[in-house]
C-alpha cells in the first residue's frame, strides 16, 4: 500500500489565523463498538473533531423505529401511523440529525414465496410496509465485507405526506468492486460492512424491502444461496442543502442572491439567503488543501481560460505544460454541503494520477440537477456511516447537467487516494457519473464534464487521455494481486473489474471522452 496519510500544521495555522472559530459544545463521547469506525491511530490531520463525533453505538441499542412500526404491518394503506420520534443511527444526536442523518433497520425473516418461479423455495429477508422518518437514499448493508449477497433486493417507497406507494425498484446488489482495496488501511480498519449500491428514492417517509436469495442450483431451485449475515436497511436523509456562498466582498450577516448550476437557472425573482457566519475547523481544513486554487471557504472553484491554466500549473504542477486542459469549474465539499465530521480525520494521497476511471453511481436517474448536491450527501453519508468507508468513495462527481463536483477530501489539484475501483485506485482517479446508464444514454453534458475534468486533472500529471498505461492490481475480481495490466488512460470501470460498471450506455461514450479531452489538452 503505497498511500501516505497526511497532516498540514501550515493548514492548522491557516484556519486559525483567518477564521473566528468558536468551539463547539461537545457531547459526551458515545460507546465505541465494532460497527464503529476505530480512532485513528495516525496523527490527526488539522481541524479534525474528536472521535466521539464519527463513533456509533452497537447496531442493537437504538433502533426503536422497527419496534414501533411492528404493529402497522397490518396497514396495507399509505396512512401509516408515524413514530412520534424515530432514532437516526445510533450514536447520532438530535442536533446532527437536522444536518442529515441514517436509519438502520434489522431485516427480519421472510415467509417463503408460494410461487416457485420467483426463486428459491428458501425464505428470504427483508421489511413490511412501514412509516419511517423521511429519508431520501435506501440501500442495504451487511456485516462481513468479504461476503456477497446473491440474491435480488428491492424496495418501494411512499413519497412524505403522501398515500401511494412506488413500484418495486431494484437496487443494485453487485457492490463489492467499489471498494478500498484489499490490504489497504482503509480496508482494513475493522469497520468497513458488505453494502449493496445506495438507490435515491427521493424524499420519502414509507418503505418495504424485500431481499431474496438466488438458487444454489438452477437445476435444483428448492436450494437456495444463504444470505450474509446481519442485514440491515439504511435509510439516509441528507440534510438541508447548504448556505449559499457569500458575494465577493459581502460582509456576514448579509443577504446573496443563491448561486446556479448548469441546467437550474435562477428564476427572474429570487429570494435572498443570509450568509453563513464562519467555517468550522473541518471545513477550513477541508478547503485549506484547495488554497492554491480558490479562496479558504470557497464553495466554487472557477473555471480557467487554458492560458490561465497553463500559468497556474507552473505552481501546482511544474510538469504539466504545455498539455493540459483549460480547469472547468468544481463545486467544492462546501458547496454541496459535506458534514466534514462523518470522514476520517486523515487525507490519503498516493503518488500520482496515471489514469482515470469512470463509474456510473447505479443510484438510479430520478433526480434533478438541483438535487444533486442532496444525492451526494446521501451517498457520502452511506459510504462513511454504512458501509464504513473512511470518506466518499470517488475522486469526483458529474450531474446529468454536467456540473463537476469535488468527492473524496484532500485538495482536486492532489493525487488523493480514493475507493471507487477495487484493486486499482493507486495512483489512479474515480469519476461518478451521478445516476444508472445500463441502458439509459448519459447526458452528453455529463460526457462533456468527464472530458473536461480529465483533460485538467490528468494534464496536471503528465497523462495523455488518448494514450495506454500499465498499472499493476491490487488483486480484484479480474485480475490477481500482483498482475501487470495494460489499460486506456481513460478506462471504465469493468477495464479494471468484472462488472457492469459504468453502464453499457456510459461506457461506449468513452471513445468520445478520450478524443475530446486529448483535445482539450492541445494533443
Amino acid at each position: 500500500m503505497r498511500a501516505l496519510l497526511v497532516t498540514s500544521v501550515g493548514v492548522t495555522c491557516a484556519a486559525a489565523l483567518t477564521l473566528p472559530l468558536a468551539a463547539p459544545a461537545l457531547s459526551a463521547p458515545a460507546a465505541h463498538s465494532a460497527s464503529a469506525r476505530p480512532p485513528s491511530l495516525s496523527p490527526e490531520s488539522p481541524g479534525s473533531g474528536p472521535p466521539s463525533a464519527r463513533t456509533e453505538a452497537a447496531p442493537g441499542e437504538a433502533n426503536e423505529a422497527n419496534e414501533a412500526n411492528k404493529g402497522d404491518e397490518a396497514n396495507e394503506g399509505g396512512a401509516l401511523e408515524v413514530p412520534e420520534a424515530a432514532p437516526p443511527r445510533t450514536g447520532e444526536t438530535r442536533a446532527a440529525a437536522l444536518a442529515g442523518s441514517t436509519q438502520s433497520l434489522p431485516l427480519e425473516p421472510l415467509a417463503a414465496p408460494s410461487d416457485r418461479t420467483v426463486g428459491p423455495a428458501a425464505p428470504g429477508q427483508g421489511l413490511d410496509r412501514r412509516t419511517a422518518r423521511p429519508f431520501s437514499l435506501v440501500g442495504v448493508v451487511w456485516d462481513d465485507a468479504e461476503a456477497e449477497l446473491h440474491g435480488t433486493v428491492q424496495v418501494r417507497t411512499r413519497a412524505t405526506g403522501g398515500t401511494s406507494w412506488s413500484d418495486w425498484q431494484d437496487v443494485e446488489t453487485h457492490n463489492a468492486e467499489h471498494a478500498a482495496d484489499l490490504g489497504s488501511a482503509e480496508r482494513a480498519s475493522g469497520a468497513v460492512r458488505g453494502a449493496t449500491a445506495p438507490l435515491w428514492v427521493g424524499d420519502s417517509d414509507g418503505v418495504e424491502v424485500r431481499v431474496r436469495p438466488e438458487a444454489a442450483d438452477p437445476q435444483h431451485p428448492a436450494a437456495a444461496v444463504p444470505l450474509p449475515e446481519g442485514l440491515r436497511l439504511e435509510l439516509v436523509d441528507p440534510g438541508a442543502d447548504p448556505a449559499p456562498e457569500p458575494a465577493p466582498g459581502a460582509p456576514a450577516g448579509r443577504t446573496v442572491t443563491p448561486a446556479a448550476f448548469a441546467g437550474n437557472p435562477v428564476p427572474p425573482t429570487t429570494t435572498t439567503t443570509a450568509v453563513p457566519e464562519v467555517l468550522t475547523a473541518e471545513s477550513a481544513a477541508t478547503s485549506a488543501v484547495n488554497a492554491d486554487l480558490a479562496p479558504l471557504g470557497a464553495a466554487v472553484i472557477p473555471a480557467l481560460t487554458k492560458a490561465e491554466t497553463e500559468e497556474e500549473a507552473a505552481i501546482v504542477a511544474a510538469g504539466a505544460k504545455p498539455y493540459i486542459g483549460p480547469r472547468p469549474k468544481i463545486v467544492t465539499r462546501k458547496g454541496w454541503g459535506a458534514d466534514e465530521k462523518l470522514r476520517e480525520r486523515n487525507f490519503a494521497y498516493t503518488k500520482s494520477v496515471k489514469a482515470a476511471f469512470v463509474h456510473h453511481s447505479a443510484t438510479g436517474n430520478n433526480y434533478t440537477c438541483k438535487q444533486a448536491p442532496s444525492v451526494l450527501r446521501s451517498i457520502y453519508r452511506y459510504h462513511v456511516k454504512s458501509s464504513g468507508w473512511r470518506d466518499f468513495g470517488y475522486n469526483f462527481a458529474v450531474d446529468k447537467c454536467g456540473n463537476i463536483y469535488e468527492g473524496r477530501a484532500g485538495g482536486v489539484a492532489k493525487a488523493v487516494l480514493g475507493a471507487h475501483t477495487l484493486g486499482f485506485n493507486t495512483n489512479t482517479m474515480g469519476v461518478a457519473v451521478l445516476g444508472t446508464y445500463s441502458s439509459t444514454n448519459p447526458p452528453a453534458a455529463a460526457v462533456t464534464a468527464v472530458s473536461k475534468l480529465t483533460a485538467w486533472k490528468l494534464g496536471l500529471f503528465g497523462a495523455n487521455p488518448k494514450g495506454k498505461v500499465t498499472l499493476v492490481s491490487g488483486g480484484s475480481g479480474k485480475y490477481s494481486k500482483g498482475k501487470k495490466v495494460k489499460m486506456n488512460v481513460i478506462s471504465g470501470h469493468r477495464d479494471g473489474f468484472a462488472t457492469e460498471c459504468p453502464g453499457a450506455r456510459l461506457y461506449k461514450k468513452l471513445g468520445k471522452a478520450r478524443t475530446s479531452s486529448a483535445k482539450l489538452q492541445g494533443r
